[in-house]
């Protein structure tokens, strides 16, 4: 009676749920892909079985029409507030005759994502099927006859360059698509940056640190028409090019140093993907094999080992999907899934998980399409990195041959077995001793064998956490090859129809042959480079021109579809494609184009009073779509840790390597007891540990990229915390002495200083204001330290340290223009 009486008031609840919000606005592409993803399969683990193909109370949850059904007790969700919300209550199970579901609570995470979903609006996109059968096709937004018509399925072109009126204004192609706009709209761009402005934006852009005053110096002082292309070329060759630009990737492929279980294990070996990052991008190996090497590397052939396990590192890409749970398959099909769609956003610029549980309602992507992905990746073996029931990481890959890990492992093994018969033997003399009769000779033999005994067994535990280590990567192998079976409603425990692995019909369709053994990886790196497929280069030229503009010329990265944005230049961003592919998919080749652009030379300065014609500009553009000037913007969180440790003279640039985890004997977190750390370093940021269940403090304050989905935007935040970080963060505190001593090593000339604090700060020499400011700060500043009757030895330093803090807190500090 108790659970009938449970179900019925369930069955209320969700009826008046969708009442609620049945007349609510059309949820946008965010909300809905957060009910795709989270709160659609947690209703069909938790409800669907009473609430699918039966009634039970009275309603039936397997569409939006049977949400609304029924229901007189008032709204169980108040859309946008969880606190009101019966529904929240209910899940919460905080009064004793609303618990659902009855028979076992709901985690904290799927509290907390129906907390997140009620709070963003309750969104439910979902219409009424035309029958009740669970295994029955949903509808999806767009045929695949339709979707064959918009704009990003569509075969690449190359389209002809357009002519321009001004013909003297173009530098490169680019500005012939950006001028042609910019004269079809009636605006006209303004005038390029001065040369120092252009020098740190090219430095920050490439390395992601600032020039030093000798470059800077170098630079004006060449007068040649070649001169920003040689430090275009400069900062390409530099080791910090890779460090910048692999960041960009590690965003995009939610790069971490933990695997996100519930326990969030550490994974001491990852950092090895990182660092193939970088070296991938200073070497510039070009981004098809690039991708290959991700996917399939351990399946490719190599010249030398050496060669072979630069690729098996690779496909870390894999290996550093999400982990789930608390034990040793945890929920491996979220893992999958989790795969699935960053390779659908990051590669191919495309929500493809949202098919994972009916058809894509919106872009031309099936639940089969889906699924023909998944057999792949199920047949594909990640690694375990270990977790709260079982501690030990398995099914990493072996960097090295087995005559070396023979050779590594033998000696370990010989002492470890005569350790294992010292043990043995003094547990038998200890037994012997407990035998003998009762005498004062009897308890000090036992006593001794005691001692003896517990003594060996501590030198063989001693040993045993000192047993060498086998060289090895977070990385991937061939599983068990299969197809998969449709998942109904994403329930694994649901099967339906087997599925042969394939591509997405929309993007060519191409199928696995049945002769062919594996998991398909290998032909699956194929398909997404094969010209057919017309969305891998066009995504990838859309994140260069990204991270140059700070915007791409289509604006949601990650996704391509309907629910995107359309591109503001089409024929650009064809074009860019199409020499991308021509150029052997050169991304350095990518960058010259760009960068060598009077487009991106630009100005970014609006101001009125200097240009008139910019009050026309403004009123037809404000948002400058035609690029017509260069908009200005923060440094990412990394680069102003770097520039910090920069003008600190405290940057560390040698590659970081691992991290210094725990030994793995010691490990033992749990879920209540998670792996937290946070370790200091002066090294590049990039090299920070990256943790997926309690972020880095400073990264996280600075919006740095989530290391749980891919980050395709990094949306800037102004905070009060961000400002206050300047004046009392440890690091800044740090690096304000730092740079202090750096300023008073330079000169005992106080204007001397103050014109190196700028150049270093800054990039150029300050302004007559400015030095007179900087000359009255230093005199008041000096009188207070006096009123404080501060130590003669410590004036000086405290002295230039708060000026240096002063500059490190400015805007121009960690503003590029």
């Amino acid at each position: 009676m108790e659970m009938k009486r449970q179900q019925i008031t369930l069955a209320v609840l969700m009826s008046m749920l969708f009442a609620s919000t049945s007349r609510a606005a059309e949820p946008d592409a965010a909300a809905v892909e957060f009910f795709e993803k989270k709160i659609r399969p947690l209703f069909v683990a938790h409800c669907i079985e009473c609430h699918g193909k039966k009634e039970h109370g009275g309603l039936l949850l397997d569409s939006r029409e049977g949400w609304m059904t029924g229901g007189d007790s008032g709204p169980a969700v108040v859309p946008g507030d969880p606190e009101k919300s019966l529904l929240i209550r209910a899940v919460r199970q905080v009064d004793k005759d609303l618990k659902m579901p009855p028979k076992q609570k709901l985690s904290d995470t799927e509290i907390a994502d129906l907390e997140t979903w009620v709070k963003n609006g309750a969104a439910d996109p979902r219409s009424s099927l035309k029958t009740n059968d669970l295994s029955a096709k949903p509808r999806y937004g767009i045929s695949l006859e339709e979707g064959r018509k918009f704009w990003s399925y569509q075969t690449v072109t190359d389209p002809a360059v357009p002519t321009v009126k001004d013909q003297s204004w173009p530098r490169t192609a680019v500005d012939n698509y950006i001028l042609h706009r910019m004269e079809s709209a009636g605006v006209v761009p303004v005038p390029s940056a001065d040369p120092r402005t252009l020098l740190r934006r090219v430095t920050f852009d490439l390395t992601g640190l600032p020039p030093t005053p000798a470059e800077m110096d170098a630079f004006l002082a060449d007068s040649s028409t070649q001169a920003f292309e040689r430090v275009v070329d400069r900062l390409l060759s530099s080791a910090r090019y890779g460090e910048r630009w692999g960041r960009h990737w590690l965003d995009v492929v939610r790069y971490s140093d933990t695997c996100g279980n519930a326990s969030d294990y550490p994974v001491p070996q990852a950092h090895k993907y990182r660092d193939w990052v970088i070296r991938a991008f200073n070497r510039d190996l070009p981004y098809d094999q690039f991708l290959r090497d991700q996917i399939a590397g351990d399946l490719l052939p190599s010249d030398n080992d050496a060669d072979r396990y630069e690729r098996i590192v690779a496909t870390g890409y894999l290996a550093i999907a999400r982990r789930f749970g608390g034990d040793r398959m945890g929920e491996h099909h979220l893992t999958l899934e989790d795969t699935i769609d960053n390779l659908g956003r990051g590669i191919l610029g495309s929500s493809v998980s949202c098919a994972r549980c009916h058809d894509h309602k919106f872009d031309p992507i099936t639940m089969s399409d889906y699924y023909g992905l998944y057999g792949i990746f199920e047949s594909t073996r990640f690694p375990f990195p270990g977790a709260e029931v079982d501690k030990r990481q398995s099914d990493f890959v072996a960097l090295m041959s087995p005559t070396e890990i023979e050779a590594l492992l033998a000696p370990h093994r010989t002492k470890m077995a005569a350790l294992e018969a010292e043990v043995k033997a003094l547990e038998v003399a200890d037994a012997d001793a407990k035998k003998l009769p009762e005498s004062p000779e009897k308890k000090a033999a036992v006593d001794a064998a005691a001692k003896n005994l517990a003594e060996a067994r501590q030198k063989h535990k001693a040993a045993a956490a000192e047993a060498p280590q086998v060289n090895n990567a977070y990385a991937v192998a061939e599983g068990t090859a299969a197809n998969t079976k449709l998942q109904l409603r994403g329930d694994p425990k649901r099967l339906g129809n087997e599925v042969t692995r394939h591509f997405p019909a929309i993007l060519g369709g191409q199928e696995l042959s049945k002769d062919v053994p594996g998991s398909g990886r290998l032909q699956l790196a194929d398909w997404i480079l094969n010209p057919q497929n017309p969305l891998t280069a066009r995504v990838m030229v859309n994140r260069i021109w990204q991270y140059h503009f700070g915007r791409g010329l289509v604006t949601t990265p990650n996704d391509f579809g309907l629910r995107g944005q359309a591109p503001t230049h089409p024929e650009l961003l064809d074009f860019l494609a199409s020499r991308f592919v021509e150029q052997k998919w050169s991304i350095k080749s990518m960058h010259k184009l760009i960068l060598l652009s009077h487009t991106w030379r630009l100005s970014s300065s609006t101001a009125l009073e200097s240009a008139p014609q910019h009050a026309k500009n403004v009123e037809l553009d404000p948002n400058n779509d035609v690029y017509w000037h260069f908009n200005r913007a923060r440094l990412d969180a990394e680069a102003i840790r770097d520039s910090l440790l920069f003008v600190g003279n405290d940057l560390d640039e040698s590659p970081a390597g691992t991290h210094p985890f725990p030994p793995q004997s010691t490990w033992g977190w749990t879920q209540h007891n998670p792996f937290v750390a946070n370790y200091d370093s002066r090294r590049r940021s990039v090299y920070l540990m990256q943790q997926r269940l309690k972020r880095n403090p400073y990264l996280a304050l600075f919006d740095g990229a989530d290391p749980s989905s891919s980050t395709a935007v990094r949306f800037m935040s102004t905070t009060p915390l961000q400002a206050l970080f300047a004046m009392n963060d440890p690091l800044a505190h740090a690096q304000s002495v730092k740079f202090a001593e750096r300023l008073m090593a330079s000169s005992s000339d106080e204007a001397v200083r103050i014109s190196v604090a700028y150049q270093l700060a800054f990039g150029r020499p300050p302004q007559p204001d400015e030095q007179k400011a900087c000359v009255e700060f230093l005199n008041l500043y000096l009188a207070r330290l006096g009123e404080l009757n501060t130590p003669a030895d410590q004036t000086q330093l405290k002295l230039w340290s708060a000026l240096a803090r002063s500059l490190m807190g400015a805007n121009e500090f960690i503003y590029v223009d």
